[in-house]
């Protein structure tokens, strides 16, 4: 199956959130599986010049926008089984940061038509496009358009998928136009107006063929305003063409057992590095270093809907605990300020980097032992499921996929603390027990940690469920083992053709089948009439072994060793009684020649050379 994902952000090339794993690790499985995967993303300023040098520029063409026509190149990477297909354009994309711009609707619209495009040069048919979040959210829309004017797209089908429903691609009606190139009937309740908007995730979620969200619990709360941010009418009225299927991780990536990025390698059954990771944290933050006391960490973006707010509320009845915390990450001001507030005040014990850095976030994953998601939603959440592979035990709230991949503690197969209320007590009622357990219960401890990083996180599963969505909007069946019923050669057969082919058969044998095959359509007297030189071969065939002790002794050989064991017995013989008595056999391949082959299957007795012999003496 032909397969293009198309994201605004791609792991290891581009990265601001968890989109960008996801659409660096699923195509990659796809593609392992079989499929044909392209995946296409903007060319931006930030990716970095170690893969540019890979690349390889294929076409440009003049795209088309509304009244304007933009230059669009695009430029190639492969790595192993995937084609990487960048969109260059320097005036949408040649800027500090890959959001955030005033005209970043016009700047999607492009690359949604760069997508849409882009297959016709490539003279590819794509099964499946493929379409994440609302940057593009154009591309099941215009598709549209142009499934019967670009044939490379007939049969082309539309999965979006929702990785956070609050970032919608809404704008005034003004763009339907002037910006997008679309006709102004778009504008209806079941397509792109929103209270007298246009609402581009809306329209992606009526026109795409399926729509699925990033955990199956996530799918069921965009029901509930809370969560839908006003499209939960949407999503109920679309929801028998929606499903949640969980993220997965890369776990080569993810694996402390390589070490990589780690001051030691652990494993679930050797935990002993660990504490050699804790040190290294504690040195590199400025914690004090002291292997007995669990240090909390939060590696996240610092707003609202991250649950930051009850972490500010709550950090002095955090720090009552003998513990140690370290947050890493960036956002908005307030909670920025709260955290260098909190590290003035609590030295040694609280650290807070407001920076975003891969190499930290890998030794915190580490050397932490508590990691704290008090998300208010959350649609699936990598950084619990990393944490879980690195022995460090998750205090998350249940939300989303959070709720579907950690087992609270008490439950069989646990592998974290969890809480449900909105709410900064429960969520320090919940730290305490963690806490607790880390404290007086080492055995206890050790157990969740197992647990954690035993647990299947891969994209084995996910990346099968998606490919049962492909499977089902396209037609396509999935390819099956052929079962024994429909083998189209049964085994009863095999041996009758297997035995001639195991024959000996004498380098005269193919100048003796040409005259053969005519015998088999004359009669009976007009063989009779042949020439004498062309008799012995016809005859060795088709003739009782009476007649053939008249032919010549030179040409006996010949015809004895093609395929008449009973003519050699009366070469033999002269006149042997039970000569007449087989002829007959020989007789029955002038009514079916192809399946006169079960006489034959009496020739490796291998008599031949024998009586060859024996006729030249």
């Amino acid at each position: 199956m032909n397969i293009l994902f198309a994201a605004s952000e791609v792991a290891p090339f581009i990265k601001t959130g968890g989109l960008a794993d996801v659409a660096g690790s699923l195509p990659q499985k796809l593609a392992d599986m079989g499929h044909d995967v392209k995946v296409i993303l903007p060319l931006y300023e930030g990716i970095g010049q170690q893969y540019r040098d890979k690349m390889r520029f294929l076409f440009h063409w003049n795209c088309r926008l509304a009244w304007r026509t933009p230059y669009c190149g695009i430029f190639e990477l492969r790595e192993g089984n995937i084609s990487y297909l960048f969109v260059d354009n320097e005036y949408y994309f040649k800027r500090a940061e890959i959001y955030g711009h005033y005209d970043d609707g016009e700047r999607f619209a492009f690359f949604s038509r760069a997508v849409i495009e882009t297959p016709a040069h490539l003279d590819w048919h794509p099964d499946v496009l493929h379409c994440n979040d609302w940057e593009t959210a154009l591309v099941p829309i215009y598709l549209l358009e142009e499934r019967e004017r670009i044939w490379q797209l007939r049969g082309t089908k539309s999965v979006f998928t929702i990785h956070n429903i609050e970032y919608q691609g809404r704008y005034g009606d003004q763009i339907i136009e002037d910006l997008l190139g679309l006709n102004r009937g778009y504008l209806n309740e079941h397509m792109l107006a929103y209270h007298g908007d246009v609402n581009l995730m809306k329209g992606a979620i009526y026109v795409a063929d399926y729509v699925t969200t990033v955990s199956p619990t996530y799918a069921n709360e965009l029901q509930y305003p809370f969560y839908a941010h006003g499209l939960e009418g949407v999503v109920a009225d679309n929801r028998w063409k929606l499903r949640g299927i969980l993220n997965g991780l890369d776990v080569c990536l993810y694996d402390p057992s390589t070490g990589n990025g780690l001051a030691a390698p652990f494993t679930p059954d050797d935990l002993s590095g660990k504490a050699a990771c804790k040190k290294a944290l504690q040195q590199a933050v400025g914690l004090r270093e002291d292997p007995n006391v669990p240090i909390i960490a939060c590696v996240s973006r610092l707003v609202k809907h991250k649950g930051f707010e009850l972490v500010a509320n709550a950090i002095h009845d955090i720090m009552s605990m003998n513990v140690q915390m370290v947050v890493l990450g960036t956002g908005e001001w307030n909670f920025e300020e709260a955290f260098r507030q909190a590290q003035a005040q609590y030295p040694g014990r609280f650290a807070a980097r407001l920076q975003y850095s891969a190499a930290l976030s890998t030794a915190i994953y580490g050397g932490a032992d508590l990691f704290l998601m008090p998300s208010l939603a959350e649609p699936c959440g990598l950084s619990q499921m990393i944490a879980m592979r690195y022995g460090t035990i998750p205090v998350v709230r249940e939300t989303g996929g959070l709720k579907d991949t950690v087992i609270p503690h008490g439950v069989f197969g646990d592998t974290g603390f969890t809480f449900a209320n909105i709410n900064a007590h429960d969520m320090v009622w919940v730290l305490g027990e963690a806490v607790g357990l880390y404290f007086n219960d080492k055995a206890g401890w050790q157990v969740l940690q197992h647990n954690g990083m035993t647990r299947d996180f891969s994209w084995d599963s996910p990346a099968r469920e998606y490919e049962d969505v492909y499977y089902q909007i396209t037609g396509i069946p999935r390819p099956t083992e052929p079962s024994p019923e429909e083998d189209p050669v049964p085994a009863a057969e095999e041996p009758t053709q297997a035995e001639p082919a195991a024959a000996p058969v004498p380098e005269a044998a193919p100048a003796a089948e040409a005259p053969a095959v005519k015998a088999e359509k004359k009669p009976a007297a007009k063989k009779a009439a042949a020439k004498p030189k062309a008799e012995p071969a016809a005859k060795a065939e088709k003739k009782p072994a009476a007649r053939k002790t008249a032919a010549k002794a030179k040409a006996e050989p010949a015809a004895k060793a093609e395929k008449k064991p009973a003519v050699k017995k009366a070469a033999k013989a002269k006149a042997e009684p039970t000569a007449p008595a087989e002829a007959p056999k020989a007789e029955a391949p002038k009514t079916e020649a192809p399946k006169t082959e079960a006489p034959k299957a009496e020739a490796p007795k291998v008599e031949a050379p024998a009586e060859e012999k024996k006729a030249e003496k």
